[in-house]
């Protein structure tokens, strides 16, 4: 507390000298009573204690590069302090949505990945050619994939939410906004704290922090913990449960402190998850479904969504290590500060799912082995010309190598789950045997394929590497043109480049039958003239349906003239398209073709490499209106670079198919899509008012954010479709508030709307978008909070209750699901209608509500009851197509309520 009151004695004198005592009077109240503007930023009761002091939260921001209190600072940023996480009891950085409504943060299919999506915008971490469109920095370190329990640290001070485009400060993809997550820095006081928390589910949370000074240069601070917990999800298969918590982590860091204007901060820390995660249940069945009941498999029905059963014939698994050293080193020479920042990151993450998501053994194996090492460099200096201008000069560089290598296989149901569906496509014409038999024939040997097809242990093996390097250059001015009224101009050159390489290969042999080859021609029009002649003599019975071979053969015995007048009909029709794709019977098996050879990159055509640069321009204006009002408008654009398709849904593009195939050089059913999205472009209109009065505060800002080529990252139940959608736009209005109606109570409201659409998006999976609102984002977002510090006894004790309630309002979880378009033989797009029309299906609304009743002692101990989603408000956090299962979806459900009680103690 001492530090933060001389920091902000130390500005006041400053304006002081240079406006007179009313200014600084006025600039001492606002930023005083900053911190209770800020969601999430409540602060805490002026009774507190010295020793808890140094978790009240704090009034700097610093994800801008430079000090700035809440108030003066003309961007949009929600801050949430540590004493917040801490006694909202937030176990996941997920978790900080329910405080920021224009905030979305997902975690799905991996313990490794979350999703952002700040303001509508942003896409999906799972495909790890993807960086995301909101930029993660870790004291000021990018980390450019996340794992959700970075906000288990004991030492985090705040995390920053910067909403629009960021990109002029930032080196690295933050096109759509910037989460700043900031630790506290060792002290040279001796302190810290330990936590232990137990909830349902056999929760338990152990977790501390201690700093203090090594000599008198030299302070230190040592975090870790662990979060443990049983399955929330049984799994009525296997007898075990799933969505469990198992995780550790330790933080480490050394400061040097030459208390003349020189720091050196070390930072280490290392993570590892080892956990069973995550459930997936059916939302829609399919004959697939049918098939999967007649082996003796099961799945729950879609009414049991919300009952936390699963089924699944053997445990995912996450295992992954996230570790990294640090180094930031910041020089004060007066005028000017010097700041550097080194960093190198390792992610491991080995996982195996099964992703046919079903107690049978369709895949019997889904696995992954994900190795990503970075390396940052960043150096800036912070300047001021005289009194009025300040300004800032950067450079950042950025170099990392992904390693992934994948497995993807049949099971030991695989042959016959195959085997019902092909007779049920074919009406009980066909059978696996049959075909095997069949195409083995038409190539001179019946046995050549028997016993061949969807065998268990075949499949897709997969490896994919990509090298990334870029580097950009930035700087930033602030002008002061007239007392209170500063002009800003910011300035970003990036430059990324992209080298992707992939080695893949299917021994899947179904995958690799090609359905139009010529060799089949006869087989083809004998089974296109069995066809047209059941569907005819069907329909001339008005059956409904096609005639049976026996049926066939009591019409032809009793109606001779006019069964050759149709089987004349018939013939020549087969004769006619036997060699026609569009009209091939084989055609519906396609989607069986689960596992289709792979067109490997460099090749001929496809160069594997992808280089671009982008300008990034920021222009704002900040007026002091009067001491307790701040006005700013701004424009500002974002980049993000080209990102790749690492998955096997990896595609050439139709221009290179065209190429491929007219240079012999196509493997066997290959069909267009995409290797990689080319960068986004963004740019937002912003406008806003920031008022303080003491009592009562509130901040409004207006906007109108648009991306261009907006990197759309779709599952379509086997990889990825990614494409660049033309133009995503939003219009949006922002409110943050809070009111303190007396001493003990602080009462904040925040909320957010949106009105997002597809300006342009042609190319979509699912055909011309172009019009329609994304799915995925609410119109209408909210928090309300309240926190009440009431006083007991004399010695300092306390008692603090605290709630929130997140609203959204019902959006769509997806565009449509690929797995429901229909294609032509070519692979070129028929129909959508059935793809969006199941999308329609399934909204999410949210109606989360969260409190904690804590007493705290002035002797450092704090007792805690808590609880999260109180309501048990159940919902579907995203949906897709079941994998191998053509027609049914799945989604993943969320956390139900969870509650229990911690005990801390600060020293």
């Amino acid at each position: 507390m001492k530090g933060v009151l001389a920091g902000i004695c130390a500005r006041e004198s400053r304006i002081f000298n240079e406006r007179g005592v009313v200014a600084a009077k006025a600039a001492l109240l606002a930023t005083v009573s900053a911190a209770l503007w800020a969601p999430g930023a409540l602060a805490q009761d002026a009774a507190a204690q010295p020793d808890q002091e140094q978790y009240t939260d704090t009034i700097i921001v610093t994800a801008t590069k430079r000090e700035q209190t809440l108030q003066d600072v003309p961007v949009a940023v929600s801050v949430t302090s540590g004493a917040t996480l801490e006694r909202a009891q937030m176990r996941d950085l997920k978790d900080l949505q329910t405080l920021v409504p224009s905030l979305r943060v997902n975690q799905l299919q991996s313990s490794a990945n979350t999703n952002f999506y700040i303001r509508g915008f942003g896409n999906g971490a799972n495909n790890a050619g993807i960086e995301p469109s909101v930029g993660l920095f870790i004291d000021g370190v990018y980390r450019s994939r996340s794992a959700s329990m970075i906000a288990d640290f004991p030492d985090v001070e705040r995390i920053e939410v910067l909403r629009g485009p960021q990109s002029t400060l930032f080196g690295k993809n933050a096109s759509a906004g910037v989460i700043s997550i900031v630790t506290r820095k060792p002290q040279f006081q001796f302190g810290g704290n330990v936590e232990a928390s137990y909830g349902n589910y056999d929760a338990m949370v152990l977790k501390g922090m201690v700093t203090g000074p090594l000599s008198e240069n030299i302070a230190f601070s040592l975090a870790g913990g662990l979060n443990k917990r049983d399955g929330i999800v049984k799994d009525l298969a296997t007898g075990n449960r799933t969505n469990e918590r198992d995780r550790w982590f330790g933080r480490g860091q050394l400061l040097f402190d030459n208390h003349d204007g020189l720091e050196l901060r070390l930072i280490g820390d290392y993570g590892k998850i080892d956990e069973n995660c995550c459930a997936v249940v059916n939302l829609r069945q399919a004959s697939p479904t049918a098939a999967i009941f007649a082996l003796g498999g099961a799945v729950n029905q879609p009414g049991e969504k919300y009952d936390d059963i699963v089924y699944n014939n053997f445990e995912s698994s996450n295992k992954i290590e996230n570790w990294g050293i640090s180094g930031e080193i910041d020089y004060d020479l007066g005028g000017t500060k010097l700041t550097s920042i080194t960093s190198y990151r390792r992610t491991n993450a080995l996982t195996n799912q099964d992703s046919d998501f079903s107690s049978a053994d369709l895949l019997g194996r889904n696995w992954q082995d994900l190795r990503i090492k970075t390396f940052t460099q960043e150096l800036r200096a912070n300047f001021e010309l005289g009194d009025r201008i300040s300004g800032l000069v950067g450079g950042y560089y950025f170099n990392e190598k992904i390693d992934q290598n994948n497995e993807v296989f049949w099971g030991d149901d695989a042959r016959p789950y195959a085997n019902l569906l092909v007779q049920s496509l074919s009406g009980g014409a066909l059978s696996v045997p049959a075909l095997e038999t069949a195409f083995g024939a038409y190539e001179g040997n019946p046995a050549k394929y028997t016993g061949q097809f969807f065998r268990s242990g075949t499949g897709l093996t997969e490896a994919y590497k990509l090298k990334n390097e870029a580097w950009s250059i930035f700087g930033q001015l602030d002008f002061e043109v007239a007392p209170g009224l500063t002009v800003t101009g910011g300035l970003n050159y990036t430059h990324d480049k992209k080298r992707f390489s992939t080695g893949t290969t299917s021994d899947d042999v179904f995958s690799g039958i090609d359905f139009n080859a010529a060799a089949y021609a006869p087989f083809r029009q004998q089974l296109l003239y069995q066809g047209a002649l059941s569907q005819t003599i069907g329909n001339a019975l008005s059956l409904g349906r096609g005639a049976t071979a026996a049926e066939i053969g009591a019409f032809a015995a009793a109606n001779p003239a006019a069964f050759g007048a149709i089987n004349t009909g018939a013939t020549a029709y087969a004769s006619a398209n036997a060699s026609n794709p569009a009209v091939n019977p084989l055609n519906p098996l396609r989607a069986l073709q689960y596992f289709p050879p792979f067109m490997n990159v460099p090749n001929a055509v496809e160069a594997g490499r992808v280089s671009d640069g982008d300008f990034s321009y920021t222009a704002r204006v900040a007026w002091d209106v009067t001491p307790t009002v701040n006005f700013y408008a701004a424009y500002a654009t974002g980049y993000k670079a080209a990102s790749i398709n690492l998955s096997r849904d990896s595609r050439p593009t139709p221009a290179d198919l065209v190429e491929l195939r007219a240079q012999g050089l196509a493997v066997t059913n290959l069909t267009a899509g995409s290797r990689f999205a080319n960068a986004e472009n963004s740019t937002v209109y912003e406008a806003g008012i920031k008022g303080n009065w003491g009592i009562v505060s509130a901040n409004v800002a207006v906007f109108k954010q648009e991306i261009r080529n907006f990197q759309s990252n779709i599952f379509t139940g086997s990889g990825f479709f990614l494409a660049n959608a033309g133009k995503q736009s939003a219009f949006g209005i922002e409110f943050e508030g809070s009111a303190k109606p007396i001493d003990q109570l602080t009462l904040t409201m925040a909320w957010t709307y949106l009105d997002p659409k597809y300006d342009t998006f042609q190319l979509s999976a699912f055909g011309d978008l172009s019009g329609t609102t994304p799915a995925g984002v609410s119109p209408l977002s909210a928090t309300f909070s309240a926190e009440f510090v009431q006083p007991v006894g004399s010695r300092g004790d306390r008692i603090i209750l605290r709630g929130d309630y997140h609203y959204e309002a019902p959006f769509r979880l997806v565009e449509g699901l690929p797995g429901l378009v229909v294609r032509d033989s070519a692979g070129n797009v028929t129909d959508v209608s059935a793809a969006l029309a199941a999308a329609r299906e399934f909204k999410q609304d949210i109606n989360d509500m969260n409190a904690s009743l804590t007493y705290a002692m002035a002797n450092g101990l704090e007792l805690t009851v808590w609880g999260r989603n109180l309501l048990d408000d159940r919902t579907i956090l995203q949906i897709f197509d079941s994998p191998a299962q053509p027609g049914s979806i799945s989604g993943y459900p969320n956390q139900p309520r969870t509650y229990g009680v911690a005990a801390r103690y600060r020293f």
